[in-house]
């Protein structure tokens, strides 16, 4: 197959087109790398390779962009990276990732799971939600279980500081319990916690 022409594109891309049909669109460095150039001949194999060094180059750039947005964890920013290029390199940039320290699955998760509790959330759904984000199930039930404060006392500050106004009725009560009930607390607790600041909250 014959290069025929090379026209840029946005997002540093390079349109190739093979005996004068668009076909596969590659990194600028990438093809500049490669010497490309109109009356080439290209074949199947060189093409692939192209294709994978290209995906691996635009993979680690786009990691590098996603961890100066926030910390992710291993999964998480392979997940990411497979949306725009093959499997193969994001895996790969992810590795590359780690080995140069910018990705840590335990430091990421500890941090986020003490950001998750200062909002409020349970030990079971910050855990939840660490998994959720790709981080491994027991090392998201560790960093939960040992950033967790006592269920007791958060459900009495959380009701301190923001659910003191709902309080006033039986609505409010009910609409409470939900929601606590949704930041992951067993209804155990939170009626213990209700008790502990209304004189009668009852069953609900």
């Amino acid at each position: 197959m014959e290069l025929t022409a090379l026209e840029p594109r946005r997002h540093r891309l390079v349109q190739l087109f093979l005996d004068g049909e668009p076909a596969v669109k590659l990194d600028a460095e990438t093809a500049a790398r490669a010497g490309l150039r109109p009356g080439m001949e290209l074949d199947d194999e060189t093409l692939r390779e192209l294709l994978l060094e290209s995906d691996r180059a635009r993979a680690k750039e786009k990691a590098l962009w996603l961890l100066e947005s926030r910390p992710h964890a291993k999964r998480e920013l392979e997940r990411k990276l497979s949306r725009s290029v093959g499997e193969e390199a994001a895996r790969g940039a992810a590795d590359k990732m780690e080995e140069l320290g910018l990705l840590d699955d335990g430091d990421y998760a500890r941090r986020l799971a003490a950001e998750l509790f200062r909002k409020g959330w349970a030990e079971r759904r910050v855990a939840q939600e660490l998994t959720l984000r790709g981080v491994d199930r027991e090392l998201a039930r560790e960093a939960a279980a040992e950033a967790a404060p006592d269920p007791g006392e958060a459900l009495r500050a959380l009701l301190e500081r923001k659910y003191a106004r709902r309080l006033g009725d039986e609505k409010g009560v009910r609409q409470t319990a939900a929601a606590l009930q949704r930041l992951g607390y067993g209804w155990e607790d939170i009626r213990a916690a209700l008790r502990s600041v209304l004189p009668d909250p009852g069953e609900g």
